[in-house]
């Protein structure tokens, strides 16, 4: 391995933004990329990077990865993030979304290194949005609950983290089995189905693109601190369905607008959330895409994966 570059553990190689980063570190030869999730490379890229399975949740088979390993940084995108299943099952999900991050910032701290570690707007109630970084935190379910947990037990140590909290990530890459706002009503209207769309939920929808860019510039500048990283276009969930729709020339006939109250979302989900990106713009560098510019990278991004 070559010592003069810096190596990067990214967690949840696997997930929607793993898959995404891996992408576009490869690319700079300045770092080596070493992968890890819990099941084999699913990744649709397949070289330019190490890739190493391990189960987070065994917390002595994480400290022989890092040990093997020796990162200069982690990008920690691996977590539970399904809000009813942090509900029925919370010691794994402490386990996952709190413990875990604890021992990688400890590793962190032990070694000098940087993390960057992945957060939610769901850390909020949704009362007062849009939001800014030092905002207070009321989650109003158990993710969020343990995403305030995560935040504040690793800013109790000495780790130098950046804490990034985005909002309804969206995009493409090469799996066929991740999907999320934008290729789930696509597909569904393609196929002329019937949708449900809330229309009483305001989000700052995130382009999974820029947040891997994101990561990446916090990273470059070993950044420290909360950052808020998302969208900068505050629209209902229903009006997102609408843009996609009107973007791909589908019908918005098949669009049934629902109330959050209708799905059992009244309470466990925050109604407004959004984010104010003037920290993350002067400090990181980061901007945003426009939603309707995405679609159209989305749009030619599908011929690259071969979707």
């Amino acid at each position: 391995m070559d010592e003069l570059k810096r190596t990067i553990l990214i967690t949840g190689a696997n997930g929607f933004l793993g898959q995404k980063l891996i992408e576009k570190l490869i690319d700079k030869s300045q770092y080596h990329i070493v992968a890890t999730s819990k099941s084999e490379n699913r990744n649709f890229i397949r070289e330019g990077y190490t890739y190493r399975p391990c189960n987070f949740t065994d917390s002595a088979a994480l400290q022989s990865l890092l040990e093997e390993v020796h990162p200069d940084h982690i990008i920690h995108t691996a977590a539970m993030s399904s809000v009813e299943a942090c509900e029925n099952d919370p010691t794994l999900c402490e386990k996952v979304n709190v413990e875990t991050v604890y021992q990688l910032g400890q590793y962190c701290v032990q070694h000098d290194k940087h993390l960057v570690h992945l957060s939610t707007d769901f850390v909020f109630d949704g009362k007062e949005g849009p939001y800014k970084e030092s905002d207070t935190m009321n989650p109003c379910n158990a993710y969020g609950e343990s995403k305030v947990a995560s935040e504040t037990r690793l800013l109790s140590t000495d780790c130098r983290t950046a804490i990034l909290r985005t909002i309804l990530v969206y995009g493409v890459n090469g799996d066929p089995k991740r999907s999320n706002l934008v290729l789930w009503a696509k597909k569904q209207l393609e196929d002329n189905n019937r949708i449900n769309v809330v229309s009483d939920q305001w989000r700052m929808p995130t382009f999974v693109d820029d947040l891997a860019d994101a990561c990446i510039l916090a990273i470059e500048k070993e950044a420290s601190g909360i950052y808020h990283i998302s969208g900068d276009e505050m629209m209902s969930v229903l009006d997102a369905v609408y843009h996609i729709a009107d973007f791909w020339q589908l019908d918005r006939s098949l669009i049934n607008p629902i109330r959050a109250v209708d799905i059992g979302q009244e309470n466990n989900r925050p109604r407004k959330t959004g984010f104010i990106l003037d920290k993350a713009k002067t400090d990181l560098g980061y901007a945003p895409t426009p939603f309707i510019e995405s679609l159209k990278e989305i749009e030619q991004q599908f011929s690259f994966y071969n979707r």
